[in-house]
C-alpha cells in the first residue's frame, strides 16, 4: 500500500478507476494518473496500467492512459516498479523510449537488479553510459546488443542528452557554432560519381530516417572523388556558408540526429544516437568491415576526418541537418542536407 494513502482512499480510488474506464474517459484517467504519480501510489499506476490493457480486449481504445501510467512509472518510480516496464511493447506513446525514460532519473546501480533480461536492458545500461557512468566492469550487460564501449571515450563530447518531465521532454540540439562568410561557388561540372552506391554516404541518411521516415523531413546526400566544395556543388549549393567542426562537436552533432524523431517521428534515444554516431564515422573512414571498433580506433577515424556544419545563408527552422565530410587519406568527401520542418 503506499504511504499515505488509507485502505478508504486505496478503495475509492479504484472504483473510481474502473468507472474510468467503462467510461472510456482519457482525460480523466490522465488526471487519475497525475494523482497516483504525486501519491507514490506506484501499485496503484501498474493496476491502472493493467486495466487499460485488458480493456483494449472489449474495443476500449486506452493505450494512451496505459502508455502514460508506463511513462510515469520509468520516470518517477523507484527502481523495482521503473525497471519493470522496460520490456518491448511499453510506452508505445510515450515521450520517448522508456529505456531514456528511465535512464534519465535513475542510476544503473537502481535498476539493474530488476530489469527483465534481453535487449532493452543492455540499452537502458548505455543510456547511463551516455550520462557518465562506467559500466566496463558490468559483466551482466549484453555488449552485442549495441556493440560500442560501456564507457566514454576521452575523446568524446558530453552528448546532448534529453530531459523528461511529467508532461514534456527536453532535448535541444547542441548549440552551432557561427558560420563564416558566404561564398558563391565557382562554375564546375558535378562529379558524376555522387550518387553511387557509398556506405558513407548511406549512413549519413541513417543518422535522419526517423525524420524522413516517420515525419515530414527530407534529406540528401552524396558521396565522391573531390573535396566539400565538390560535394556541396553536387547537391546543387551554388551560395554557402561553412564552419569547421571539431571531431567531438560532430559527434554530439551527429548523435543528437540520430536520438530524434523530428517533428513527428518516435524518438529513438541517445544510446541509438551514439551508436548512429560511431557508425557514421566507421562508414566514412571505410572501417565497417572492422566493426565493431575500438575506443581508439574510432577516435582516430574522427580525428583524420575534416568536419563542417554549413547553409546557404538563409533562415531555417525545425530540425536541420546540413554536414560536409572530408577523408584526406581517401580523396572522398561527403555532404548531407537534411530538413524536417516543425509544421
Amino acid at each position: 500500500m503506499a504511504a499515505g494513502l488509507t485502505e478508504g482512499v486505496m478503495g475509492d480510488l479504484q472504483g473510481e478507476l474502473i468507472r474510468l474506464i467503462e467510461l472510456g474517459d482519457l482525460d480523466e484517467l490522465t488526471r487519475l494518473i497525475d494523482r497516483l504519480g504525486a501519491a507514490g501510489d506506484w501499485d496503484g499506476l501498474v493496476d491502472l496500467r493493467d486495466r487499460c490493457r485488458a480493456a483494449l480486449e472489449r474495443g476500449k481504445q486506452l493505450w494512451p492512459a496505459a502508455s502514460l501510467a508506463e511513462y510515469r512509472l520509468a520516470l518517477e518510480a523507484p527502481g523495482p516498479w521503473a525497471a519493470s516496464v522496460l520490456v518491448p511493447g511499453a510506452g508505445r506513446f510515450a515521450l520517448g523510449p522508456l529505456s531514456e525514460v528511465a535512464a534519465s532519473s535513475h542510476t544503473w546501480a537502481e535498476l539493474a537488479p530488476h530489469v527483465p533480461p534481453g535487449p532493452l536492458a543492455a540499452v537502458t545500461a548505455n543510456e547511463r553510459v551516455v550520462r557518465g557512468e562506467d559500466l566496463r566492469a558490468d559483466g551482466s550487460i549484453d555488449g552485442s546488443v549495441l556493440e560500442l564501449p560501456l564507457a566514454l571515450e576521452p575523446w568524446e563530447p558530453a552528448y546532448p542528452v534529453a530531459a523528461y518531465h511529467p508532461d514534456r521532454v527536453e532535448a535541444p540540439a547542441p548549440s552551432p557554432p557561427a558560420l563564416g562568410d558566404l561564398q558563391v561557388m565557382q562554375d564546375a561540372a558535378a562529379p558524376d560519381d555522387a550518387a553511387a552506391p557509398d556506405e558513407g554516404r548511406r549512413a549519413l541518411l541513417e543518422l535522419v530516417t526517423a525524420w524522413t521516415a516517420e515525419s515530414n523531413g527530407r534529406a540528401e546526400a552524396v558521396a565522391l572523388t573531390g573535396g566539400g566544395p565538390d560535394a556541396l556543388r553536387a547537391l546543387g549549393v551554388r551560395r554557402y556558408r561553412t564552419v569547421p567542426l571539431e571531431p567531438a562537436a560532430a559527434m554530439a552533432t551527429m548523435a543528437w540526429c540520430g536520438a530524434s524523431g523530428g517533428a513527428h517521428g518516435r524518438r529513438r534515444g541517445m544510446a541509438a544516437g551514439r551508436f548512429a554516431a560511431w557508425w557514421a564515422v566507421a562508414a566514412l573512414a571505410d572501417l565497417l568491415d572492422a566493426w565493431p571498433l575500438t575506443g581508439a580506433e574510432l577516435g582516430r577515424a574522427a580525428q583524420r576526418l575534416r568536419w563542417w556544419l554549413w547553409d546557404v545563408g538563409e533562415p531555417e527552422t525545425g530540425w536541420v541537418l546540413h554536414l560536409a565530410v572530408e577523408d584526406p587519406g581517401s580523396g572522398r568527401a561527403w555532404a548531407l542536407n537534411a530538413v524536417d520542418a516543425a509544421s
